[in-house]
């Protein structure tokens, strides 16, 4: 009833009014769709160096430094190798297990770092949101752009252990270019749905290593998706093959592998379709779904 009473009895206009007449807006009112997109990108160059700032910052009070960036993922393989590997002897149904283990747990752990540090883009900058004006999905872009710098500097390192383990250069390596745009794209748009909910529910932060292990174990990294197929109906199954991370996985295995090829859960143009699939529904979905939290961000 306020915005409908007069409020200058000289103009006989009402506050809504005598807003649209100078131009006066709701303050952090959320912007449409395609501005907050635009004021985004305008902000781009602050995404790159926030997130170049980030990684050299990251382990700097460290011994090794940035080096723990390929150590980290290289010591989870070792140990899931020695307990995969070694002890449950999975090395026996698949070809090249050290280069197909590697490959899984480098392309698995971008996903997953991406997911979980998305659940505090926003809790863990409130300062800066509040002290400043700017589009909050500049935070878990730079999540991503994090995580997308330290997998490139492990990559070296994987196409290492690939040719060393006996893979041949093909030029199927080339795909592994585009299959870490459709990843990084999977993982902007998570990691957006991730720093959204994180941002309402703190406890979900302590929840995240539960359901990271989980998906771990259903994305096919530690051993053939063939072994889970073996003990699930087969609706089952096909809905297994529809995981993403597993998808990327699977892209990646095929443009590194050459032993591998043979054992691919799908052809290539299906995962490659899969992959598009997943990089524009979550892509699009989790920038729409952040965008209308925008006016709830660093409240409270």
């Amino acid at each position: 009833m306020a915005n409908t009473a007069v409020a200058d009895p000289e103009s006989g206009l009402t506050r809504a009014q005598l807003a649209q007449r100078y131009g006066l807006r709701v303050a952090g009112e959320r912007p449409a769709l395609g501005e907050y997109a635009r004021r985004l990108w305008a902000y781009r160059h602050f995404m790159t160096a926030y997130s170049r700032a980030k990684v050299a910052s990251s382990l700097s009070n460290t011994q090794l430094g940035q080096l723990w960036q390929v150590l980290t993922p290289l010591t989870n393989a070792a140990v899931y190798f020695l307990i995969f590997g070694v002890i449950l002897a999975q090395h026996r149904n698949v070809p090249n297990f050290i280069a197909y283990l590697c490959t899984g747990i480098f392309i698995f752990i971008f996903t997953q770092t991406a997911a979980s540090n998305g659940t505090s883009a926003i809790t863990g900058n409130l300062g800066l949101i509040r002290a400043l004006q700017f589009p909050r999905a500049a935070l878990p872009i730079t999540v991503t752009l994090v995580q997308l710098q330290q997998l490139l500097m492990s990559m070296v390192v994987l196409a290492a252990i690939v040719l060393l383990t006996g893979e041949p250069i093909t030029f199927r390596w080339v795909l592994i270019v585009p299959m870490l745009l459709l990843q990084t794209i999977f993982n902007v748009g998570l990691s957006m749905v991730m720093a959204r909910l994180g941002s309402k529910a703190t406890d979900l932060k302590q929840v995240m290593p539960f359901v990271m292990r989980t998906w771990l174990y259903a994305s096919g990294v530690l051993y053939p998706v063939a072994l889970i197929r073996e003990h699930l109906p087969n609706w089952a199954a096909n809905i297994l093959e529809w995981n993403p991370p597993l998808v990327f996985i699977e892209l990646a295995r095929y443009a590194l592998l050459d032993s591998h090829q043979p054992n691919l859960i799908s052809s290539p143009l299906k995962l490659w379709a899969m992959g598009l699939f997943w990089a524009v529904v979550m892509g699009i979905g989790g920038f729409v779904y952040f965008w209308r939290g925008e006016k709830e961000y660093g409240r409270g």
